[in-house]
């Protein structure tokens, strides 16, 4: 039987980033999907149907282990995703000053064999320093995260702006809940701790 062909259903750098800690050879392709939010739909349950719909997107490709993800950030009970420009990132960035604010990480393996999907969500809290308007503008002129949710980049300069994280995988935070992927891969076979 062909090895299985492992897929990054995404385009972002960040997370081709993340799995490639892994050490484990994969390739990326985007996926074509409508990631318009549905009425009444959670936030949970919208990363975790994007995250499937991602992976599934790419079901033509055969022998496929297809990982999809998708996170938004909930400030003050509603979806927040990403600000795009400079103005909704200083303006997300203000309203999430002084707060704590929930990560939901969406996460799916599709076995394009089997056609079998698995799911899994993770969350991870920031809470924001109480941060001044020059900080924040001064922040999003250094970094432009206009494609991120919550308007930061946790891996560069944005872990200036907190003062508390918590969660079980920093990764989650970038986008791509590694614990739990190594554990959908190690469901199918695929170990990176396995020569």
């Amino acid at each position: 039987m062909p090895e299985n062909r492992l897929i990054l259903a995404s385009t972002s750098p960040y997370r081709a980033e993340i799995l490639s800690k892994l050490q484990l050879p994969f390739e990326t392709m985007a996926p074509e999907t409508d990631e318009t939010e549905l009425a009444k739909e959670t936030a949970p349950e919208l990363v975790v149907r994007l995250a499937k719909l991602k992976a599934e997107a790419l079901t033509h490709i055969e022998n496929g282990l297809i990982i999809g993800s998708d996170q938004v950030c909930v400030i003050d009970g509603k979806i927040i995703g990403k600000p795009l420009t400079r103005e909704k990132a200083i303006e997300q960035l203000l309203s999430q000053s002084g707060k704590t604010i929930r990560f939901y990480t969406g996460l799916a393996l599709h076995n394009t064999t089997t056609g079998i999907t698995e799911t899994r969500l993770d969350t991870f809290d920031v809470t924001f320093r109480t941060l001044s308007n020059d900080q924040i503008e001064a922040y999003v002129d250094i970094e432009q995260p206009y494609y991120c949710a919550g308007s930061f980049k946790s891996e560069g300069l944005g872990i200036a702006l907190f003062s508390d994280l918590a969660g079980k995988d920093p990764n989650t935070l970038i986008g791509l809940p590694l614990i739990d992927l190594i554990e959908l891969l190690e469901q199918q076979g695929i170990s990176p701790l396995t020569k």
